[in-house]
């Protein structure tokens, strides 16, 4: 089978097929812990010889909708988060990621690279220095005030999806833990919805645009679709210590991964 035809890239073979499905899978399973998974997925698109980094962007983004929607709704199965808060999240969130999808045509993503550098630091000594964090609900806003937090967490954790993408549910968890008061296995049931909406929101902005390689796409997030099944179905099972690790070590990838990109573009 003539994998570069029937695919719409050049230079395509089965290795680069292999690859994308199993880091889609892995994207997909840490996607459904903690998020990150992008760390895995985005780098493995970007391999394949012929595939543009808007092409590998948007590709991405059809990918990840499969496994947070998988992982979304076995959440809310089993979890049963509440959709008062998550819903409304989503909405603003979907928003905001199509509005940064729509602002990372326009401005390097090289300026937004060391805030969240910065952010990723604090989010990682606040959660490592709190060992109780996460653990029990301890809402700390009521009534309409806890609904605005929540949408304004999703608009700007959106955004930042549209614009650059990878650590948004790393983000999210920590914005519903340590903003919210939820506990990691919550917090996790409903940034998988959010995490839906920001796919959804970028990827409304890149399909018209003629940038999503469908097949590829569909293939790929067939795969981050089973990826999130077990995932989330493990974290379940294991609870919010489990998950607590998980996050830190994902944030840790972070932190190395973003680090090393910005000291590559500014020293290198």
């Amino acid at each position: 089978m003539d994998l570069a035809g029937f695919f719409g890239i050049d230079g395509f073979e089965w290795w680069h097929l292999a690859l994308v499905i199993g880091l889609g899978f892995a994207a997909g399973w840490i996607d459904a812990v903690v998020g990150g998974g992008g760390l895995l997925q985005l780098p493995a698109l970007l391999l394949v010889p012929g595939i543009t980094p808007v092409q590998a962007l948007a590709t991405n983004k059809l990918g990840s909708i499969g496994g947070t929607s998988v992982a979304a709704l076995t959440y809310y199965r089993r979890v049963g988060p509440d959709l008062k808060t998550a819903l409304p999240m989503a909405g603003f969130a979907l928003a905001g990621s199509f509005g940064g999808a729509v602002v990372a045509t326009l401005l390097p993503v090289a300026v937004f690279k060391p805030i969240i550098l910065l952010a990723l630091i604090v989010v990682a000594i606040i959660t490592a220095a709190n060992p109780s964090l996460g653990s029990a609900r301890r809402l700390r806003y009521r009534g309409r005030r806890h609904y605005l937090i929540a949408v304004l967490i999703g608009t700007i954790i959106g955004f930042y999806d549209g614009m650059l993408g990878p650590g948004t549910g790393t983000f999210l968890l920590l914005g519903l833990v340590g903003i919210l008061g939820y506990t990691f296995l919550e917090a996790t049931a409903k940034a998988k919805i959010v995490n839906f909406a920001t796919n959804l929101g970028a990827l409304l902005f890149f399909a018209p645009h003629g940038v999503v390689l469908w097949k590829l796409g569909l293939l790929l997030s067939a795969a981050n679709a089973l990826g999130g099944y077990t995932g989330s179905r493990m974290a379940i099972a294991k609870g919010n210590r489990f998950i607590r690790v998980f996050f830190l070590i994902v944030v840790a990838a972070l932190l190395i991964t973003l680090g090393y990109d910005i000291y590559r573009t500014n020293f290198s």
